[in-house]
C-alpha cells in the first residue's frame, strides 16, 4: 500500500482517530448529506494517489464493448459461487453463506447481473505477491468467486469468513474483515466496486477506508445482517446483504476509488 510520504505509516492510531473525529464533526455541522466515499480523505493517507486527478480521455463506447454482450449464462460455472469447493481439500475457517438481492432505486430486481467477489482467507491473507504479512496461506482457498443474479435479482456465495489484516496506512493499522464485490451491467464499461463488512466489527471506528463514507447511515449500508434463516444446520452461518444501484439508498460504491 503506497502512502503519501515516507513517515505517514508511523502516525499512531490515536492521530488517525482524531482526524476521523474532526472530519465527522465538520460533516455533521454542514447538514449536507454525503452517501459515497470521499475521494480525498486525509486519514486514508494514500487516497490522493488512488483516483484520477484529471479528466479521463473520452472514447466512443461503440468501439469498445457496447456492440455485444461480454458474458452470458454459459460463461459462469455452477460451482464458481462456492469458494469452499475449488480445491482438493476443505479450507480452514468459519464457513458462511452470503446472499442478497441486487435492485434499482425503485426496488426492482436487476436480473442476470454478473457479481464477482474476492477476499482474504480466515487468517487475513490474500493470494497475492504484494501480501507478505506473516499470516498463513491456505492452499485450499483462493478467495475468488462469481455468479449471476437470478430472475429476482438474487445472488448467493458460500465462502469462508475473512480475517482482518494489517496495512501500512499508519502504525498498527488493521482493516476490518470484508469481502470485495464487483458488479457488471451488460458490458465492462458498466462496472461498480464496493465492499461488504460483517456486523459488530470492533475495527469499524478505527478504519479510515470505512470512515471515508462520512454519513453514518450510508456506512451502515455496507454492513451485512446475520440471518438465521440463511444459516444452515451444522454447515454454515448466514448473512444477508442487498445491493441498491441507484436512488437515495444506493449502496456506497468505489466507482472512482480503487482498493
Amino acid at each position: 500500500m503506497k502512502t503519501t510520504d515516507s513517515d505517514s505509516a508511523q502516525d499512531s492510531q490515536a492521530t488517525i482517530s482524531d482526524e476521523i473525529a474532526r472530519i465527522q464533526d465538520d460533516y455533521q455541522s454542514t447538514g449536507v448529506e454525503e452517501t459515497q466515499p470521499r475521494l480525498d480523505y486525509a486519514p486514508y493517507r494514500s487516497s490522493l494517489l488512488r483516483h484520477p486527478t484529471k479528466d479521463p480521455h473520452h472514447a466512443d463506447p461503440e468501439t469498445i464493448e457496447l456492440f455485444a454482450p461480454v458474458f452470458g449464462q454459459r460463461d459462469i460455472g455452477t460451482l464458481e459461487s462456492d469458494l469452499t469447493v475449488q480445491h482438493h481439500g476443505e479450507p480452514v475457517g468459519e464457513r458462511i453463506v452470503v446472499t442478497g438481492r441486487v435492485v434499482d432505486g425503485e426496488g426492482r430486481p436487476v436480473r442476470h447481473q454478473l457479481v464477482e467477489i474476492w477476499q482474504a482467507n480466515a487468517s487475513g491473507r490474500y493470494i497475492h505477491k504484494r501480501d507478505q504479512h506473516p499470516a498463513p496461506i491456505d492452499p485450499n482457498f483462493t478467495g475468488v468467486g462469481r455468479t449471476l443474479t437470478d430472475g429476482d435479482g438474487s445472488y448467493a456465495f458460500t465462502t469462508i469468513k475473512p480475517g482482518p489484516y494489517p496495512w501500512k496506512n499508519h502504525h498498527n493499522a488493521w482493516r476490518p474483515a470484508h469481502i470485495h464485490f464487483s458488479l457488471f451491467g451488460q458490458e465492462f464499461t458498466q462496472r461498480m466496486i464496493t465492499q461488504m463488512y460483517l456486523p459488530g466489527d470492533p475495527l469499524f471506528a478505527l478504519d479510515p477506508i470505512y470512515q471515508s463514507i462520512v454519513d453514518p447511515k450510508a456506512r451502515e449500508r455496507l454492513v451485512a445482517s446475520y440471518d438465521h434463516d440463511v444459516t444452515q444446520h451444522e454447515w454454515s452461518t448466514g448473512y444477508r446483504w442487498d445491493i441498491v444501484l441507484t436512488g437515495s439508498h444506493r449502496t456506497p460504491m468505489e466507482e472512482e476509488d480503487s482498493k
